[in-house]
């Protein structure tokens, strides 16, 4: 009896599909290649030992299957192009799902997501109607299995004993993709040491998110996003458990180094959205000292948008005082603080800090910035727990990424969800910090119950005066003495470059705190040191406001009555700091008052996202001591004439 004689590439083609599990967990492994003849043995012991080496245990049940392929069967795929997003945590990993859902149209994506909890025992994945929210898998416990498939092996090595999670998600998420009826798929892997997982498309590829969920959790599932008629399931099945596939990963790498001779593109893009959103930023150059009245443009504005409260950077002994020590003690103070670069400057400005605001010492840094971020990150670390404010500085908040402690956010000076969460989450040694003036809304932390709560649960308090010092309480002192609290925090942080007019920060408590960020403190011992005129500019405008405090009550009569003006013409922001947010919404909206406000002669800058969220933009009216009554009142009056109620 004759046979038919077989093409001989024909003949040498087999599929190989492995799948394990254990009689405790369940599903353990699976893989699948496409293999020459002659590779079947290495491959078949391969596959073998990744089931018996799971991260999950070892195989019991172990099935191998072994079929032959024609060649004319198989359909050669280009991969999707791959964009790894990278995030913080799983939390922020599951809304970057939830943008790209919406991205492919579908508005209810919280309820896909919570499917996925639904399909961790599994073996297949889900096949659901995106629009009727139905799952259209005829079996729903073993579900869809995406099988037949492979990558082309002549443009990578592999190590055969190791999965590669993601070079096989990637073949497998391209033939789900070219799937009929298929608009896309989400995956998180069950496997308990691998987090990152992904979402496919057609439409914007392959987008991995470095965490879906957290490491040990054996959560994982696959929903496949349906969009037919019932009528097509069939289809949609067949291709994606019958049709054979062998994806192009090299095809993909030159078609992306193709798009990457470009380097400047994903910038360009991103300009030009920030223009289209109307949240592109530019500089306005202005000509003259920073006082109430500045030159720009060769036209004089009001200032109403600048941090100097109380009108120092101009001041005439502030610049005599920096000029005589600039002559005595020069420009730069050659190295970091502890090796050339303290000075008797430096050392005089720390002990007037901390007389100012009666502690046992304090330690300068070179920003307010990178105060914050010295202090958090080296007195916490992982393991520890840090409550933050929902509206705190974005010092504050990368203090918090850097040190690698949780950060549990709480409401926006809100004590009774600030204790929930510390009751939540309990920890050896933790921190609430915040803002104690918030410098885009204006109002002033609760301070005393913060206090109490952090005593109560022994955590440290940390407080950031940026904004209150030399505004708020008796001289100027701060929200300590706005509060007339007896008992500090046990960190006051705070800057040289808003009320006192100068450049830098400053971290104030006890003698024990200031020894342990002099040496502990990256951002404090790898800095070259502020230069001895900056430290003696500061020097100067402490001891006037310690000796005089003319420009602190003026600055405090004049935020007492632009509130008055602001009532009168029916606007509705308050506030007990010199920062009056003035909510508009739209960034375009804000944008259009600020600039009717520059043709009046005002400077009041539009605050838009992402320094405030999306909806909140608005004016944010900044006042100084020098400001006239007669300019505030005209002020409000056009701000009235521009935005309307609000």
């Amino acid at each position: 009896m004759m046979r038919r004689k077989e093409k001989p590439e024909n003949m040498n083609l087999f599929s190989l599909k492995m799948r394990a599990s254990n009689s405790n967990t369940g599903h353990l492994s699976g893989a699948e290649k496409i293999v020459n003849k002659h590779e079947l043995h290495t491959y078949t012991n391969a596959l073998l030992h990744r089931a018996l080496h799971h991260s999950k245990g070892a195989a019991d049940e172990i099935t191998m299957k072994v079929e032959p392929v024609q060649l004319s069967d198989i359909q050669l795929l280009e991969a999707l192009p791959v964009k790894t997003v990278e995030v913080a945590n799983h939390y922020e990993g599951i809304e970057e799902v939830k943008k790209l859902l919406l991205q492919l149209g579908l508005q209810q994506a919280e309820e896909i997501i919570e499917m996925l909890s639904s399909c961790s025992s599994m073996r297949g994945a889900i096949l659901l109607d995106v629009d009727t929210m139905k799952r259209l898998e005829p079996d729903q416990e073993r579900g869809i299995r995406a099988t037949y498939m492979d990558a082309n092996r002549s443009h990578f090595q592999e190590d055969l004993t190791k999965k590669n999670h993601f070079q096989e998600a990637l073949v497998l998420a391209t033939k789900v993709a070219h799937a009929p009826n298929v608009i896309g798929e989400i995956c998180i892997s069950d496997d308990p040491d691998y987090v990152t997982g992904y979402v496919a498309s057609k439409e914007f590829g392959y987008v991995r998110i470095t965490k879906l969920k957290q490491k040990g959790s054996h959560l994982g599932g696959r929903i496949f996003l349906y969009r037919h008629s019932e009528s097509g399931v069939n289809e949609t099945i067949a291709y994606l458990e019958k049709q054979k596939i062998v994806v192009d990963l090299g095809l993909s790498k030159r078609l992306n180094e193709a798009k990457q001779q470009d380097k400047w593109r994903k910038i360009k893009s991103d300009l030009a959205s920030l223009q289209e959103n109307h949240l592109y930023r530019s500089f306005n150059e202005i000509q003259t000292a920073q006082e109430a009245h500045v030159k720009m443009h060769d036209r004089e504005y009001v200032m109403l948008a600048s941090n100097s409260y109380l009108n120092l950077c101009n001041h005439p002994g502030v610049k005599s005082y920096a000029l005589q020590m600039g002559e005595a003690y020069g420009i730069g103070s050659g190295g970091s603080r502890l090796t050339t670069g303290t000075t008797t400057l430096h050392r005089l400005l720390e002990e007037m800090i901390a007389e100012f605001k009666e502690t046992e010492a304090a330690l300068v840094f070179n920003t307010g910035y990178m105060a914050n971020v010295g202090v958090i990150s080296s007195l916490l670390s992982e393991g520890d727990v840090i409550f933050s404010d929902e509206l705190n500085h974005a010092s504050i908040i990368d203090g918090c990424r850097l040190s690698k402690a949780k950060t549990v956010v709480y409401k926006h000076n809100d004590m009774n969800d600030l204790e929930e969460k510390i009751l939540a989450h309990s920890c050896e040694n933790g921190l609430i910090v915040s803002d104690a003036v918030f410098s885009m809304d204006g109002d002033v932390v609760n301070l005393p119950e913060l206090m109490r709560l952090a005593n109560q649960y022994g955590l440290f308090s940390m407080i950031d005066e940026a904004h209150s010092t030399g505004i708020l309480g008796e001289r100027g002192r701060g929200v300590c003495k706005h509060f007339q609290l007896t008992q500090k925090p046990d960190i006051i942080m705070g800057t040289l470059s808003k009320a006192l007019g100068g450049e830098g920060g400053f971290v104030c408590g006890d003698k024990l705190l200031i020894e342990y960020l002099k040496n502990k403190a990256r951002s404090f011992i790898f800095s070259t040191s502020l230069s001895p005129v900056t430290s003696a500019s500061a020097i100067e405008a402490l001891r006037l406001i310690m000796n005089d405090d003319t420009q602190v009550t003026k600055l405090q009569e004049n935020i007492a009555y632009f509130n008055e003006c602001l009532q009168a013409h029916g606007i509705s922001a308050r506030s007990n700091s010199a920062i009056f947010p003035i909510i508009v919404g739209s960034e375009q909206a804000a944008l259009d008052a600020s600039a009717k406000l520059f043709d009046h002669g005002y400077f009041i800058s539009a605050i838009r996202y992402p320094t405030v969220a999306k909806g909140s933009a608005r004016l944010r009216v900044s006042l100084m001591a020098d400001h006239s009554k007669k300019e505030l009142s005209e002020a409000a009056k056009l701000i009235k004439k521009y935005i309307g109620n609000v």
